[in-house]
């Protein structure tokens, strides 16, 4: 038998292979819708099961005959706007000039401290007058609804997002519209459509080289031990970070592409799974799913932002669902 060549587990991309700062990720570089809608949404992830579709790719081999497809579960209670955050340019980038704030609920008291109704009111009447000619960004600073969901939590996950619009006057008006109020993903996201997943991978510890990188072990009469790099590189320079070594492994932000929504839907009795979707229960909110997997453990928060780079070769057109496994998947 021939010998096998295959690339190391672990690409030189990602360094230093670090925890992530928080169990939900942060998205740096906004791009900007150009209708009145916010640039992504966000939701929780529920689990993975199967369909039955009617394959509508145009290449596809099996055009036009149903095909089994593993799926993603997303739930995605409506977002809430708590506040518009107006950016200027300064010597160091963006800076926060004025922000904004609307009425919240009380469980975003769990997360920052919110302002009084004096505090607010001020505010509110400081950013009147705001001079539209030295905003360069207008921003909504969003959070979630887990009470919405059957998740157990209470506490909000807080974030900024882009709002649409042609121009900065119309951005600002835009925010100014959705300040205070729900946005449901049917107005940010639709069937069919791509999105790129940003998520927090699952943690999985401190792992040794093998495990971490995919390292072959050693033969057994190999000095020291079997399980660990065969060298670290010369004596006289410090420590090759190339070389794989134990350390962390999971729990990283990282960003999976071109998700295809195949449903989206605001009932959630339409996947009533029997038993409940393990590790997670029922759903109780609006829902969206998407072809393949994507990283994450379950009840963790996933942000969701129309694809940057979508591929040709899915069509702008959701597959018709013959059938979809509701069936409990409890082990037995």
């Amino acid at each position: 038998m021939p010998k096998a060549n295959r690339p190391r587990k672990g690409s030189l991309q990602f360094w230093p292979r670090k925890r992530a700062a928080r169990a939900y990720p942060r998205i740096r570089n906004h791009v900007t819708p150009s209708e009145g809608r916010l640039s992504g949404f966000a939701g929780y992830k529920a689990g993975m099961t199967h369909l039955m579709v009617v394959d509508n790719r145009p290449n596809a081999m099996t055009k036009g005959e149903v095909v089994a497809v593993p799926v993603t579960v997303i739930e995605c209670p409506p977002l809430k706007v708590a506040s518009i955050r107006i950016y200027t340019n300064s010597s160091n980038g963006l800076n926060l000039f004025k922000e904004i704030f609307g009425e919240v609920d009380k469980n975003l008291g769990r997360k920052i401290v919110l302002l009084g109704k004096k505090e607010a009111a001020s505010a509110a009447a400081d950013a009147s007058g705001i001079d539209l000619a030295q905003i360069v960004d207008v921003r909504a600073n969003v959070y979630t609804q887990p009470w919405l969901t059957a998740i157990g939590k209470k506490k909000p996950e807080l974030f900024e997002v882009s709002v649409g619009g042609k121009d900065v006057a119309e951005r600002f008006a835009n925010a100014q519209q959705l300040l205070g109020k729900e946005v449901a993903v049917k107005d940010v996201l639709k069937e069919g459509q791509q999105v790129d997943v940003f998520g927090v991978t699952v943690g999985k510890g401190f792992q040794g080289p093998v495990k971490r990188f995919g390292l072959a072990l050693r033969q057994h009469k190999a000095e020291k031990t079997k399980r660990g790099p065969g060298s670290l590189g010369s004596w006289s320079a410090p420590r090759m970070w190339t070389v794989a070594h134990a350390g962390q492994m999971g729990f990283h932000s990282r960003l999976e592409r071109n998700k295809w929504i195949v449903r989206l839907s605001e009932n959630p009795d339409e996947f009533k799974m029997s038993g409940g979707i393990i590790h997670y229960g029922r759903l109780k909110s609006h829902f969206i799913v998407v072809k393949g997997s994507v990283q994450g453990q379950e009840k963790r928060l996933l942000r969701l932002v129309p694809s940057r780079k979508p591929s040709s070769r899915l069509p702008a057109q959701a597959p018709t669902i013959e059938y979809a496994s509701l069936v409990s998947k409890q082990r037995r």
